[in-house]
């Protein structure tokens, strides 16, 4: 440690005095919008945004993103495995494991490790299987059949059938230590209060909706992220304004999603704005249940064409990007569709009276959205306004309000589910970074809720051949190809209702230095700094 963090460290006195959370030097304060702390013993709830800062942070995966450039899209880089290639039968993979790498606890990875972490989501009669990891973790790793230790540094997976995705699948699963949960008694209760991972930063308090501290781990096996840091300190916040008055009170230092209103106000105080473009839409996910009204394909079209994209960039300040399907229209996968989604208001009229509606007869629908959440954006500003404008097109929207954490489990549980009483579209944002996250897993008719993420239980024939499609192509252009006729379905049949898509923006203090918001849902902090 370098004589600077540990007087850092000795100085650091971090308390909430008056509703104050006092800074010390080195200390870097973060509001998030989530109404808690991210879940802590590995794979992490509340989103993208647990992923980001209690996922990679305290934890590493076998395959991570690369998030050191701004200005072209994230990929994938060895994590915790050096290198992975898949056998000619196409369904056998190896892994070669980072040797030298210990957790927090000082114990060592190994394959075994690998496989008990995976035991832990997989398998629901192992000793260390956890209910709620399980929830966050099983439904991304779709293709994994089996898996098994050869030696301490080589893991085989074998895939249910060819999967070219299983590395994107396998980015999202993090690594938590089997000596630290035996050391606890075996009670994933007592590892929440404290976690042992391989990542960049320990976790050293964490109380429940009000702060987790993080501080560096000064023996990362990768020297380029040790953080600069003396301590990270994690916020909920949930509510923008609160957010925006934190920061400018000088109780945080960095929040993310400020709300746009307030943007002017933080840049004439000399707050910088960071954004950047990254894979992510805001949607309403649509029920195809028998009896649906978004079974009709001239509702979705006409819903799809009553929103006037343009016209709601004033609510966001002008920082989102107006869909033009689920994709970004700068998308390598975007394709050519045919069908347009802008803002068409006579069109979208005219395909309704052709499904039977109009003046006097009003179609009702009922939608699930939440008051926040990581990558919803503004989400009740922006229903609202969804609202009246499916109104001008006679479609009345009735809304059921619940937390973010509480949406999510009802998007796993799916449109069936007696939980979601009978919503026929859940407002969502999604991270669309690779084939799986960004196409596969939301109309997989092998994937219908709740053995997976297709909340509406959608299933077509075509599309099912595309997916299988993605899954055996191994050569990225013939790839490419394929992704691109898959988003075309997906616009020409106006499967969602396509809103926007998010720049990331986050607003920080003149004295946060050394970030660089990567195009992607997950940040690099270890390279931050804080001017004295």
């Amino acid at each position: 440690m370098t004589i600077r963090r540990r007087l850092g460290a000795i100085a650091t006195v971090v308390a909430m005095l008056g509703g104050t959370l006092v800074q010390a030097e080195g200390t870097l304060r973060v509001g998030m919008t989530a109404s808690d702390i991210p879940l802590t013993t590995g794979q992490t709830d509340q989103g993208g945004e647990g992923m980001r800062f209690m996922g990679y942070t305290v934890y590493d995966s076998l395959i991570e993103w690369d998030l050191t450039s701004a200005d072209k899209p994230s990929g994938l880089i060895p994590g915790l495995a050096t290198e992975w290639s898949v056998a000619e039968d196409q369904i056998t993979w190896t892994f070669k494991i980072r040797e030298g790498v210990t957790f927090h606890d000082g114990s060592p990875l190994t394959a075994e490790v690998v496989v008990w972490n995976l035991d832990k989501l997989m398998d629901e009669n192992a000793e260390q299987y956890d209910s709620r990891q399980s929830a966050q973790g099983k439904s991304r790793i779709p293709a994994v059949a089996s898996y098994e230790a050869v030696d301490d540094l080589t893991l085989v997976i074998t895939t249910k059938a060819p999967d070219a995705t299983l590395p994107y699948q396998l980015a999202w699963i993090v690594m938590s230590s089997k000596a630290n949960w035996e050391a606890l008694d075996k009670d994933w209760e007592k590892v929440a209060a404290s976690p042992s991972g391989t990542g960049p930063w320990k976790l050293t308090e964490f109380v429940p909706r009000e702060r987790a501290v993080l501080v560096p781990n000064e023996e990362y096996w990768d020297e380029t992220r040790i953080p600069q840091l003396d301590e990270m300190i994690l916020i909920p916040l949930p509510e923008p304004n609160a957010r925006a008055a934190a920061l400018l009170s000088g109780q945080v230092d960095w929040i993310e999603a400020p709300a746009p209103d307030t943007i002017p106000a933080m840049q004439g105080n000399g707050f910088v704005i960071s954004s950047n473009a990254y894979p992510h839409n805001w949607t309403w996910h649509l029920s195809r249940l028998e009896g649906s009204p978004w079974n009709d394909i001239r509702v979705r079209k006409a819903a799809n064409m009553a929103i006037d994209r343009e016209s709601m960039m004033p609510l966001l300040g002008g920082l989102m990007i107006p869909a033009k399907g689920f994709l970004p229209p700068s998308s390598q996968w975007f394709g050519n569709p045919d069908f347009d989604p802008s803002y068409n208001l006579e069109a979208a009229k005219a395909l309704m009276e052709e499904a039977g509606f109009g003046p006097d007869n009003h179609l009702s629908v009922k939608a699930l959205i939440s008051p926040s959440g990581s990558g919803q954006m503004l989400p009740l500003p922006m229903n609202e306004y969804v609202q009246q404008s499916l109104a001008e097109i006679w479609i009345d929207v009735e809304f059921m309000v619940v937390e973010w954490n509480q949406m999510i489990n009802l998007w796993r549980a799916g449109a069936a589910d007696d939980a979601v009483e009978g919503a026929h579209s859940l407002n969502f944002t999604y991270f669309i970074q690779d084939p799986f996250t960004g196409l596969i897993r939301h109309l997989d008719e092998t994937l219908i809720a709740p053995n997976g993420t297709n909340w509406g239980h959608y299933s077509d024939p075509e599309m099912q051949a595309l997916f299988d499609k993605i899954k055996t192509t191994f050569d990225p252009d013939e790839q490419l190809a394929v992704l691109q006729q898959t988003h075309e379905k997906y616009v020409n049949d106006a499967l969602f209702l396509f809103v926007t898509h998010d720049v990331a923006p986050r607003a920080m203090s003149p004295k946060v230095k050394g970030f660089v918001q990567a195009q992607n849902w997950y940040q690099n902090f270890s390279s931050i700094t804080m001017d004295e």
